[in-house]
């Protein structure tokens, strides 16, 4: 057993290729045994742990499991930086990332045209004002897709809103709170047009049943292809900035 609680972040993972990675620990009352997620986001191994889990029984498990999570890391894509230059997919389309120098006395602007996405300021601040931008686009339009939805079903949505989550692509609380992964706006429209399905369905069924999936088939009706997108491409999705 863990001497008191199990510690959040335990040593780094060395890993046989010489590389080390962080290890987050996760309890969960629902694990049955001992699992481990890989987060292409942030570079990082989450050990998920039943309650009750034995210390010395998880870090072997761990130790055991480097030489998988070496190949795993060695597939993962490589990291997509916003800098000058970059090729960054908005709606699945390649725009160049393109950095203006701020002149005195305007405000920063952030635009997307049909084949850049333009920013103002300096080279220290791109990644993050791209990063800004790019999540508030996404927010206005899973706002606006996710009210229609809504409304379909006769359901209210209290908020929406977006983040960076590792693992997930959105969530629906019971309080009718939506939030959605920003990065959803890198990806093709109909990919965005199934997650706000999912989470709109979550409205009406807060669970994984037959009737919530004739819930999101209903609302969209290509949502077989576009989850199969999603489990192809996410991780690349993950990679950039």
């Amino acid at each position: 057993m863990w001497p008191s609680r199990p510690p959040r972040e335990i040593p780094p993972l060395r890993l046989p290729t010489g590389q080390t990675i962080p290890v987050t620990v996760r309890v969960s009352p629902r694990a049955r045994r001992m699992a481990l997620r890989l987060h292409p986001a942030v570079d990082s191994v989450e050990l998920v742990l039943p309650a009750g889990a034995s210390l010395a029984v998880a870090l072997g498990f761990l130790d055991g499991k480097r030489g998988w999570i070496a190949a795993q890391v060695a597939r993962m894509p490589p990291r997509l930086p916003f800098v000058d230059g970059a090729t960054i997919p908005v709606l699945g389309q390649g725009r160049e990332l393109v950095l203006h120098e701020l002149d005195r006395g305007r405000r920063p602007v952030f635009r997307l045209t049909q084949t850049q996405i333009e920013v103002t300021g300096d080279t220290g601040s791109l990644a993050r004002r791209t990063r800004t931008g790019l999540a508030e686009l996404a927010r206005g339009m899973l706002a606006d897709k996710t009210r229609t939805l809504a409304r379909r079903l006769d359901k209210t949505v209290a908020r929406v809103s977006v983040g960076d989550p590792h693992s997930r692509w959105g969530s629906c609380a019971s309080s009718g709170n939506i939030r959605y992964s920003w990065r959803l706006i890198l990806a093709p429209e109909p990919i965005m047009d199934y997650v706000v399905a999912h989470e709109v369905a979550h409205l009406a069924e807060m669970n994984h049943s037959q009737h919530f999936w004739r819930l999101v088939a209903d609302l969209d009706p290509g949502h077989d292809q576009a989850r199969a997108w999603l489990k192809r491409n996410g991780p690349q999705l993950l990679r950039y900035g």
